[in-house]
C-alpha cells in the first residue's frame, strides 16, 4: 500500500489515544482505528454493477478526511447476488478494473482499500430504499433469487432453493471475486455474513431449512460460510487480512445468537480470517433491538474475549469520546462507522481536535489551510 502519510503519522505512539494509534492485520498497517463500514450507495446508473464517478467521490472523500481504512460497500460476486439492479458488482474483470481508480486514489491519501463481499440470496431483486424497497418482477429488471430454501422474506420475491451443485459454483465465485479484488490492489477483504443476507441466511434456523449437509445441526449451517472463507484465503494473498461480518443475533428467540456467533468465530479464526466485525440482525422482520448508542459493543467484547481474536464493532457509534471509550475498554480493535460518516465525512479530522491530538489527523495538502 502506498501512502501519503509520514513516519511520524504511522509510527506507533503510546500517548496517542487509541483511536489514533495504528493497527496491523497481517501484513497490513492501519494509519488509525477508525474505518468506514461498507455502505451500499446503489449507484451504479447503467444496472450493469460497475463503479461510478459515485464511488469515486464518496470513497475519496472517506480517505482524504483521514479513515484508516475504507470498506467499499457490498460486492456482489455474481448478478443475482445484488440486493437492488443497480448494487456494486466485482464478477467480471470489468468490475475490478473500474474499481482501480477508486483504490488507487484511497492509496494516494494513506487510506488501506477494503471491499466487502457479498451475496444476497433471498434478499436479492428489490427496489433501493428510496423508491420503496418493494421486490422487483422480471418485467421491472429484477430476477429470481436464491436461497437456502424455497422461503420467502416476507413481502419479498419467491426464492430458488439451491442444489449443492449450485452452493459449490458459488463458492467459486467468492473466490474468483478475491482474485478480481487483490488485481484491483484492494489491501483488506470481508466476507458479508450479516444481515439476513445469503451466508447468513445458512447459519440461521429462521431462514435455513435444509435436510442435507447445509441444514439442521450448527456444523452443517456453517458449512457454506466455512467453504467460503477457504475459498477466498487460498485466493487471497498470505500477508492481506480478511475479515468475516456477523449478525451477532437474529434478535428472535430460536433464531441465530451470540452463543453461536462465538462458535462460529473460533472456527472461523482457525481457517484464517483475520478480524470479526460484529453486527446483528436482518433475518426477520419480527426482530426486536435493543438499540442504543454502541449496542453492538457487547458482542464485540464477548467474541474478543471468549475466541481471542481481533474484533471491529459498528452501531450508533457517533462521538469521539465514545470510540475511544470502547477502544480503552477493550471492547474492540477497530470503530466502524457507517451513518455517522455519510453525515459527516471530516470525523476523523474533528476527533482529533476533540481528543485533543489535532496533528495526529490526517490533512491533504489541499486542505492544510482550514486545518
Amino acid at each position: 500500500m502506498t501512502t501519503t502519510q509520514t513516519a511520524s503519522q504511522t509510527s506507533p505512539n503510546p500517548t496517542l489515544p487509541l483511536l489514533f494509534q495504528p493497527y496491523a492485520l497481517r501484513g497490513l498497517t492501519l494509519r488509525n482505528r477508525i474505518a468506514v463500514s461498507p455502505m451500499c450507495q446503489y449507484a451504479c446508473e447503467a444496472r450493469d454493477g460497475l463503479a461510478t464517478p459515485w464511488h469515486l467521490v464518496h470513497l475519496g472523500a472517506r480517505a482524504v478526511a483521514g479513515a484508516g481504512l475504507v470498506i467499499v460497500e457490498a460486492s456482489a460476486v455474481a448478478p443475482e447476488g445484488r440486493i437492488t439492479p443497480q448494487d456494486l458488482g466485482i464478477w467480471s474483470d470489468a468490475h475490478a478494473d473500474a474499481l482501480v481508480p477508486i483504490v488507487d486514489f484511497m492509496h494516494q491519501h494513506g487510506a488501506a482499500a477494503g471491499i466487502q463481499l457479498a451475496h444476497a440470496g433471498r434478499k436479492a431483486s428489490t427496489n433501493r430504499p428510496w423508491e420503496g424497497r418493494g421486490a422487483l418482477d422480471d418485467a421491472h429488471s429484477g430476477w429470481t433469487p436464491v436461497a437456502p430454501s424455497a422461503l420467502a422474506y416476507p413481502t419479498y420475491r419467491d426464492p430458488h432453493g439451491l442444489a449443492p451443485t449450485e452452493i459449490s459454483a458459488i463458492v467459486e465465485a467468492f473466490a474468483a471475486a478475491t482474485r478480481r479484488a487483490h488485481r484491483a490492489g484492494f489491501d483488506f477483504i470481508e466476507l458479508h455474513a450479516a444481515h439476513g443476507y445469503l451466508l447468513h441466511q445458512f447459519h440461521s434456523p429462521l431462514s435455513n431449512q435444509r435436510t442435507d449437509g447445509y441444514g439442521g445441526s450448527f456444523e452443517n449451517r456453517v458449512r457454506f460460510t466455512l467453504e467460503c472463507v477457504a475459498a477466498v484465503r487460498a485466493a487471497w494473498p498470505a500477508e492481506k487480512p480478511i475479515s468475516v461480518r456477523l449478525s451477532c443475533t437474529d434478535w428472535v428467540p430460536g433464531g441465530w445468537d451470540i452463543e453461536d456467533t462465538v462458535r462460529l468465530a473460533l472456527l472461523l479464526r482457525e481457517a484464517g480470517v483475520d478480524i470479526i466485525d460484529a453486527s446483528s440482525g436482518g433475518s426477520s422482520p419480527d426482530q426486536k433491538i435493543a438499540l442504543s448508542p454502541g449496542y453492538h459493543a457487547p458482542f464485540a467484547e464477548r467474541i474478543r474475549r471468549d475466541v481471542a481474536m481481533p474484533v471491529a464493532v459498528v452501531g450508533l457509534i457517533t462521538q469521539p469520546e465514545h470510540a475511544e471509550q470502547i477502544l480503552q475498554a477493550r471492547q474492540a480493535d477497530l470503530i466502524l462507522l457507517g451513518r455517522e460518516l455519510l453525515r459527516n465525512p471530516a470525523f476523523p479530522q474533528q476527533a482529533a481536535t476533540a481528543l485533543s491530538v489535532p496533528d495526529a489527523a490526517y490533512w491533504p495538502d489541499q486542505y492544510l489551510r482550514a486545518k
